[in-house]
């Protein structure tokens, strides 16, 4: 009977790598640059390895798809906190990959204590991408109003300006507290943890695969970290009165900087530190009257919904995946940016018999079981299964490395993809496009009550649609 493991992709690959390859398990691919998700042991034959996003892997290991999984414990705790009762069992500290989840505030606050917040009038906004613990954290300290902002990531950012506390990860190694930001609780520590399914464990026989991870391995060679940990400029809470007229704008993180930055410069703003060599999500630019923060893409909609920012960068995907769970929300796109073209696709594997959505709604209509679809945008792969009548049908989030759960662990996929090239690497084909994104700038259709603040806004709108033009 074959045993499937879920590995690790990002902070944990190498270390875990070493480790396995310390206990013979010959698992060749593994490693930054390896391309593909699948993997098999040369020493356990009826072992079948796969390869996902760390955040995903204790939901995989809960719902039994796999029988062991090597995550961090700060992602099992985001997880048990919310499903107590789940399938998930701890089996061993691996002893790695060690850091801590910290609650922190802003200096600039007068009294950056736990106490001083529990006393605090008003709600208490906390951002985190771990919004479970957040919420436990909240409801354990019984304070008496709070909000929590589900993130992608980047927490750290968000204080004081549009969260009074963050919940943010940080590893042992790494500089713990920057923005000027100082801890006021310690939440959980935590390290790599080898997880199993209880059922699994119970009904198959894993006694040689765990006792190949024996305790003398568990010793990993400490690393000085990489990390670059300059001081970042300091965070100065404005006064009310400045802050009502400030445009709050966000740009985004990750591959799309160096196109933002390129349009920016077109339209004459210049923005200094974007992208930053130091990690600096606060860089500054030549607008009078303008405050940047550097935030997920996917985070952006909720956040100019909810009023935290005025204008921001992101994607018509990003867009769609918010309007399509709240469609009375107050954001709406301003501009077309024309750069960071992607198709949003219907994906299956080329071993399925489907060429389009009758083949998928058929397919479906034979099947005792519902279709799993599975996608970063949840809210659109809902809407996609509902509108094409794919009959009974289950949507499973995932956070990254999206292609590796077709077709062991879902049917369908909603995923972005610029040329397809690695979609064919996977073995995979699409069935439908659902429709083309691109980068967008949006912003909060609600009334603006400053006039100088909306003539802020229609300048910065104006010299970007010039640029564009001019492309």
């Amino acid at each position: 009977m074959p045993i499937k493991i879920a590995l690790p992709k990002g902070r944990l690959l190498d270390e875990t790598a070493t480790l396995l390859q310390r206990a013979g398990w010959g698992l060749s691919g593994y490693h930054e640059k390896a391309r593909l998700y699948r993997l098999k042991s040369q020493r356990f034959p009826n072992l079948l390895a796969k390869v996902f996003h760390e955040k995903d892997i204790p939901i995989q290991v809960a719902v039994g798809n796999y029988d062991l999984g090597i995550c961090g414990l700060d992602w099992i705790e985001e997880l048990l906190v919310k499903y107590p009762s789940s399938a998930l069992i701890k089996v061993k500290n691996l002893g790695y990959g060690e850091g801590a989840l910290y609650m922190v505030a802003s200096k600039s606050e007068a009294a950056p204590t736990m106490e001083a917040m529990q006393a605090k009038p008003g709600i208490i906004r906390i951002a985190s991408e771990y919004p479970n613990l957040a919420e436990s954290f909240a409801l354990n300290l019984r304070l008496r109003r709070f909000s929590v902002f589900p993130l992608w990531g980047a927490a750290e950012v968000y204080p004081p300006e549009s969260a009074d506390l963050a919940l943010i990860s940080r590893r042992r190694d790494e500089e713990l507290f920057n923005y000027d930001l100082v801890p006021v609780s310690n939440v959980l520590n935590f390290s790599a943890f080898l997880i199993a399914n209880k059922e699994g464990r119970e009904s198959k026989d894993m006694g040689e695969i765990l006792a190949s991870i024996d305790n003398k391995l568990l010793t990993m060679e400490k690393h000085p970290s990489s990390a670059n940990v300059a001081k970042l400029p300091a965070v100065q809470r404005l006064p009310e009165e400045v802050a009502e007229d400030l445009i709050r704008l966000a740009l985004p993180d990750g591959h799309q900087q160096l196109p933002t930055l390129e349009l920016l410069n077109k339209a004459g703003i210049q923005v200094d530190d974007y992208p930053s060599a130091v990690g600096n999500r606060r860089p500054t630019t030549s607008l009078a009257g303008v405050t940047i923060k550097v935030i997920r893409p996917q985070d952006m909609p909720s956040q100019v919904a909810n009023g935290n920012f005025d204008l921001a960068i992101t994607g018509r995907d990003w867009l769609a995946e918010h309007l399509y769970q709240f469609p009375s929300s107050p954001v709406a796109e301003l501009l077309d940016l024309k750069f960071g073209k992607v198709k949003i696709v219907a994906v299956v594997s080329k071993d399925l018999s489907v060429d389009d959505v009758l083949g998928l709604r058929q397919l479906s209509t034979e099947r005792l079981v519902p279709i799993r679809v599975t996608s970063e945008y949840v809210n659109i792969a809902d809407k996609y299964a509902r509108d094409n009548h794919l009959g009974m049908y289950k949507v499973v989030p995932t956070w990254g490395a999206s292609e590796a759960f077709l077709p062991e662990d879902a049917d369908l996929l909603i995923e972005n993809t610029q040329t397809g090239r690695t979609l064919a690497r996977h073995n995979l084909k699409v069935i439908n496009t659902l429709f083309e994104s691109t980068a967008c700038l949006i912003g909060n259709t609600n009334g603006v009550s400053s006039s100088s603040k909306r003539e802020r806004i229609r300048s910065i709108t104006e010299a970007l649609r010039t640029a564009v033009e001019d492309i």
